[in-house]
């Protein structure tokens, strides 16, 4: 049960950090000081997943690893999500390809 609750764990950091990622990016190209916005969001984003991990480490390295597979997981989701909507498309809906 706490193997689960760490891929939960993984995937709730993992679309933090890198729902954060694509917010910034595309945030940055319109911010009056881009620098500034991804530098904050890079330590924001890092300091969070960073304490995730190392609240999962407490129970061992099986959670981390299963933690850091959620974690991956939510990449590969949200690769596949929002993997092609550009800024261009911003305002067209997001749609989960086959």
């Amino acid at each position: 049960m706490y193997l689960v609750l760490a891929v939960l764990a993984g995937v709730v950091l993992g679309a933090f950090f890198f729902g954060g990622l694509w917010w910034t990016v595309n945030r940055s190209m319109v911010s009056p000081q881009p620098a500034l916005l991804i530098l904050v969001s890079f330590l924001l984003r890092s300091v969070v997943a960073v304490g995730g991990f190392y609240l999962a480490l407490q129970g061992g390295w099986q959670p981390l690893l299963a933690c850091m597979g959620g974690f991956l997981v939510a990449r590969a989701l949200l690769t596949r999500i929002i993997g092609k909507h550009t800024p261009e498309t911003a305002s067209e809906p997001l749609r989960i390809s086959p």
